[in-house]
């Protein structure tokens, strides 16, 4: 509303000023305010949002039983460390297309677990 009010403020203000140029530079001056507050405080909405997001993952994993607690608070995880996740995770995930079973296991450990009593069983 106050966004449709300003601009019925700016078509109506032109022809009083005769469009001049200081009429346009305040109107641009204006407009550029405008759009960096819209920024800012969507942004932090955004924020707001994201780590509401956090809150709910971090109870449902700190929630479950069997789920590691480690990636509590994961987005504070360095580049390195979220890196290092990632490969166990695409670890995890290369082991369970090999058994034809994505919902076995529920960790690394479990995993290398399984899949080392897999290679036992299988040879021997």
């Amino acid at each position: 509303m106050i966004a449709a009010g300003m601009v019925v403020v700016w078509a109506a203000t032109g022809p009083l000023f005769h469009f001049s140029e200081t009429w346009q530079l305040v109107i641009n001056t204006g407009t550029t305010i405008i759009t960096f507050l819209m920024v800012f405080l969507i942004q932090r909405a955004q924020n707001k949002d994201s780590l509401v997001l956090h809150l709910k993952l971090n109870e449902l994993i700190a929630a479950t039983k069997g789920s590691s607690n480690r990636l509590i608070n994961a987005q504070d995880f360095s580049e390195e460390e979220i890196k290092t996740l990632h490969d166990f995770y695409c670890a995890l995930s290369e082991m369970a297309k090999k058994d034809n079973s994505l919902g076995t296991t529920h960790s690394i450990e479990e995993a290398e677990d399984n899949n080392k009593q897999k290679v036992a069983a299988h040879l021997g």
